[in-house]
Order: structure tokens, then sequence, then C-alpha cells
């Protein structure tokens, strides 16, 4: 049996095909998964017995902070890739998740604030890993703005991949922010040297939002790298022949 070429995936032309075949899938498998989630998190898991209901926010908050960081993490590995190897898809690749990472970032901060209310009595603090994760939403914002102000892709690609990777330093910092500083944030929902701090089912309603997040992202990302091959290929044949085929 013959080995399959994987790197024949890394022509954006062949590359969008075979996304365009994976994207209902994935959104359907997301949806399933998010559904399963809000129902465990909301039907299924117990109330806490000092927060009360106010708790089950975390249902949203902590899948979204996780995937902030995840993707800002995919993006800048994307990133330094088309640095590094002068590959075109990756590039994109790194493009189409910035969006998607900015929206996860500013859902984490908003459901943050919210949580925050009735358990700190204030929508926001200056703690350490809010405001870490403050800068990560400056850090895509960044990373989108940079990208839009050069008109040579190339030279975008470029400057945008630098700044992915310095930004990169932020993450841990976000992660480790209430192990190096004294701040109101809770530790760590999981942690890996120890059992978990919760119930079983508090646990398996937030590892399933996140896997539908992550799911999510990937459909999304599929969806906006097609868009970016089309506009960044559109003087290649065979996207001439694609759009006569469809217009």
């Amino acid at each position: 049996m013959s080995a399959v070429n994987w790197f024949k995936y890394a022509a954006p032309q062949t590359f969008y095909v075979l996304a365009g075949r994976w994207i209902p899938w994935l959104y359907a498998v997301a949806i399933l998964l998010a559904i399963t989630g809000v129902y465990i998190g909301f039907a299924m898991a117990p109330t806490d017995f000092q927060q009360g209901e106010a708790y089950r926010i975390i249902f949203v908050h902590v899948p979204a902070a996780w995937m902030s960081m995840v993707i800002y993490l995919a993006m800048a590995f994307w990133a330094a890739a088309g640095l590094v190897f002068n590959t075109r898809l990756s590039s994109m690749m790194a493009q189409a998740l910035a969006p998607t990472g900015a929206l996860f970032t500013v859902l984490a901060l908003v459901t943050g604030s919210l949580w925050g209310k009735p358990t700190w009595g204030a929508w926001w603090v200056w703690d350490a890993r809010l405001t870490s994760e403050l800068i990560l939403l400056f850090l895509y914002i960044g990373f989108i703005a940079l990208r839009a102000s050069i008109d040579n892709p190339l030279r975008a690609d470029r400057a945008a991949a630098v700044l992915a990777i310095v930004g990169a330093v932020n993450v841990p910092i976000i992660y480790f922010s209430v192990r190096w500083w004294n701040t109101l944030h809770q530790g760590a929902s999981i942690n890996m040297s120890s059992a978990p701090k919760m119930a079983t089912t508090m646990l398996a309603g937030m590892l399933v939002m996140a896997l539908a997040g992550w799911i999510y992202s990937i459909a999304v990302a599929l969806v906006r790298v097609r868009c970016i091959i089309l506009e960044r290929e559109r003087h290649a044949m065979w996207v001439r022949q694609l759009e006569e085929v469809q217009p």
C-alpha cells in the first residue's frame, strides 16, 4: 500500500476542495456537542453550594477562555510555519484563525465580567489574569489590523507572523498568572497534576463545550480560509474556471 502524500494538500487548490468537504460535517458535530454541553451544564450539573446557579456561566466562560489561548497558539504556529517555510497556505490559516480567536477572547472577557459581578461585587478589576486576557484581545486586533494595513500579501504575512510569535509569550502569562501573582481570580479549573476539584458532571460539561468550541473554530477557519484562497489566488486559472462553473 502506497503512503498518503500529505504534502499535496498544502497546495491552495487541493486544500480548497478538501476543506469544502469537511465543513458541513464539522458544523454538524459542533452543533451536537454544543447542545450536549449546554444540557449537561444547565440541566444535569448540580448547583454549586457557594455560588448557587450563578456559577453555571463557567460552562461558557471557561471553554471560551481556553479557546482564546489555544487559537492564539495555533495562529502563531501557522504564522511561524509560513514565515520559516514560506508556505502560502500556512499564512492563510493564521489569518483565518485570528477573527475567531478574537471572538472567543471577547466572549471570555464579557462572561468573566458577568460572573465577577455577583462573585467579586465588581464588573471589572485589574486582576493579573483579566489584564493579560485583555492584552490577548489587543494582540488579536493588532494582528488583524497589521495585516489589513499592508497591501502586499507577502509582506503582510511576514509582519503579522513576527507579531504573532512575539505575542505568544502572553499565553503562558495568562495561564500561570494565578500562581505567579496574588489575584482575585480563582485557580485553574483543571490541573493535570491533581484530581479535578469539581463534580464529574461539571467537568464533563466544560470539556464537551470546549470540544464544541474547538470543532466550531476549525469549521469557521476552513470557511474563512477558502475565502482567503479565492481572494489571493483570484488570478489563477483554476479560480477562473471555478467562477465560471459557480457564478
